[in-house]
């Protein structure tokens, strides 16, 4: 067996129940424990837009939130859920939609624990993330180590190569645009946009994403307008088939309970984050009087990014593949079968489609950039960003141009190992995160937090410096 083969076994053999069984089991138990937040949803939606100046930070709320929403709105909003449908049956929409609905509360539990513990740089600039959370919160520096290395690491292959070459192959494809032309346009486009830092960053994430997110929503409606003749169809053939094991028939692949259950939350828990400790990360430089504050905002994230963008995708493939023959739901490819169901609007389907991954690949690339350099800064210091910079821009560079099945695969499981440090601290903090959330409930949601924020004596060297 290759080193690639046991690279791709053990990869599968994360994503499948182990990494389900952790990251799901945390989002029910982390529900109760804080309450059933996910009834303070609409509250959550209203602070995202709220400015809160005065409080200390570098970022707005809203600019966290977009720059979080580049990473987490990619490609597996698109390709993943068509992959899970081509595997795992239309079934599968709900358990992936129901990854959502529970990881809500994973996401403002992860998130509420990088705020608290989150320290002031030598500069004044605000840091935080589960490294801290490990680190200050559970004395366990180790493990907010192993967080880092592999947070560091996986930002090279999830966040830049892998999208890189998404977006080259795509203009290659459908445009016949040589992949060099990209890999250089790409790579400049990068480097402006980093080389200012996070507020330059937030600043195109909240630009961007509003205007990605929207643009594919509305080529979705189209769609579901379009196959409105069917959707009460698809709806109940979605639920059925989550708890059928007979075959699904209408074009679909036949799969049991248990298939159907894995496809939904592998890549419901691989599209929305919630549990592998990224949207912290940048949650920790925003403008909260308080960790709930921010930990409710970043909340909408996973609300945004799976309950409402994941099941759309959904709808739009289910519906598609029982109105249209031609639509193969047997093909096993998710990326083709996406296709087919955006060809299905006359001229601009394919245009929408295609806009909507090249624009969610180039903000994951944004987003990511930041969560592995802080990653990075935690383990040797500030020194290491103008270095952190020059190999982003260089991975950008040669992911367009070349193949990177083994890299994606390596990224892949690099993305599943980082989320059980992270969910260490959650559950050994649950009772922090249940303080915090009760302190802070009601007409004491706008206290300020007193406690002093400390300044890191080793920011320049880091904790391997």
């Amino acid at each position: 067996m290759s080193f690639s083969d046991i690279i791709s076994t053990v990869d599968n053999f994360l994503w499948g129940w182990p990494l389900i069984i952790l990251l799901f089991g945390t989002h029910i138990f982390m529900t109760f424990r804080t309450g059933f937040i996910q009834k303070d949803i609409f509250k959550a939606i209203k602070l995202s837009v709220t400015p809160d100046p005065d409080a200390e930070g570098d970022v707005s709320q809203f600019g966290a939130l977009t720059t979080a929403l580049s990473s987490t709105i990619g490609t597996g909003n698109i390709i993943g859920v068509g992959t899970a449908i081509a595997l795992g049956g239309p079934g599968s929409v709900l358990w992936m939609w129901l990854t959502g609905i529970f990881g809500i509360a994973t996401k403002y539990s992860e998130t509420l624990i990088g705020v608290k513990y989150r320290v002031k740089s030598e500069n004044g600039s605000m840091i935080g993330g589960a490294m801290y959370a490990l680190d200050r919160g559970l004395h366990a520096k180790w493990a907010g180590i192993l967080f880092a290395v592999l947070a560091a690491l996986c930002a090279f292959g999830i966040g830049c190569t892998v999208q890189a070459n998404a977006v080259a192959s795509n203009f290659f494809t459908n445009f016949g645009t040589p992949k060099i032309v990209i890999a250089v346009i790409l790579a400049i486009l990068v480097a402006l946009v980093i080389l200012g830092g996070i507020k330059s960053i937030t600043k195109v994430s909240e630009a961007l994403v509003p205007f990605m997110a929207a643009f594919y929503v509305i080529g979705c409606i189209i769609i579901l307008i379009m196959n409105a003749d069917v959707l009460g169809q698809a709806i109940v053939t979605i639920v059925t088939s989550a708890f059928s094991a007979r075959a699904a028939g209408a074009g679909f692949v036949g799969s049991t309970i248990a298939i159907a259950c894995r496809y939904g939350f592998a890549r419901g828990l691989f599209s929305n984050e919630s549990g592998m400790g990224s949207a912290p990360l940048v949650a920790s430089a925003a403008q909260t009087r308080n960790a709930k504050r921010q930990a409710l905002v970043s909340m909408t994230g996973t609300f945004w990014d799976t309950v409402v963008i994941c099941l759309m995708t959904g709808l739009v493939l289910v519906t598609s593949i029982i109105k249209y023959p031609h639509i193969d739901g047997l093909s096993g490819n998710g990326s083709e079968l996406t296709s087919m169901a955006f060809s299905v609007i006359p001229k601009i389907g394919l245009p929408i489609l295609l806009v909507g991954l090249i624009t969610f690949a180039f903000s994951t690339i944004l987003g990511w950039y930041y969560y592995g350099e802080r990653c990075a800064v935690y383990l040797f210091g500030e020194k290491v960003i103008i270095v952190y910079k020059i190999l982003w821009v260089a991975g950008v560079f040669i992911g367009s141009i070349v193949e990177l099945n083994m890299i994606w695969n390596i990224a892949d499981l690099m993305n599943g190992l980082m989320a059980i440090p992270n969910i260490f601290a959650v559950l050994l903090l649950s009772g922090v995160i249940a303080a915090e959330t009760k302190k802070y409930s009601g007409k004491h949601l706008d206290d300020k937090d007193t406690t002093d924020i400390p300044t890191l004596k080793n920011s320049k060297s880091g904790v391997l410096g």
